[in-house]
C-alpha cells in the first residue's frame, strides 16, 4: 500500500474549481485546467467538480459562447454544478441552461463540503 494511502489519503485525486466570472477567456482557462490534469492523472483516475455562482452563472446558459466547451468537459467526466440560489437572483430556470449540467442550493456551501471531503481548491 502506498504512503498517501496508509495516511488517509484518498485513493483518487479530487478537485474542485470555483468560477464565478462571466468571462469567456476565464472559462476557458478553468475547462483547459481540467483537460490537462485528466490528460496528466488520466480521466478515470480523478474527480473534477467545477462549482459555478454568481455573474459566472451565465456561462451556463443554452446561449452561452462558451456552450461547446461546456458540453466538451461534461462528455470528458467533469461535473459543472450551478448555484439555485444565484440562478434565483438571475431570474434563470432550469429550462435555460445548458443540458448535462448539475445542481445545488448554495455553491459556496458546495465548495465547503468537497473541500471537507478532501478535494483540492483550485480559483482558475
Amino acid at each position: 500500500m502506498a504512503l498517501a494511502q496508509k495516511a488517509g489519503a484518498p485513493a483518487r485525486d479530487r478537485i474542485v474549481m470555483q468560477v464565478t466570472d462571466a468571462d469567456p477567456a476565464r472559462w476557458v482557462l478553468a475547462l483547459s485546467n481540467a483537460r490537462n490534469v485528466q490528460a496528466e492523472l488520466g480521466k478515470g483516475k480523478v474527480d473534477i467538480e467545477i462549482v459555478v455562482y454568481g455573474p459566472g452563472i451565465d456561462m451556463l446558459r443554452l446561449e452561452s459562447v462558451v456552450g461547446p466547451n461546456v458540453a466538451e468537459a461534461l462528455a470528458a467526466g467533469v461535473r459543472i454544478t450551478a448555484c439555485e440560489n444565484t440562478m434565483i437572483g438571475h431570474h434563470i430556470a432550469r429550462d435555460d441552461m445548458l443540458p448535462g449540467i448539475g445542481y445545488v442550493k448554495t455553491g459556496v456551501v458546495r465548495l465547503m463540503r468537497l473541500q471537507q471531503e478532501g478535494y483540492a481548491y483550485v480559483r482558475p
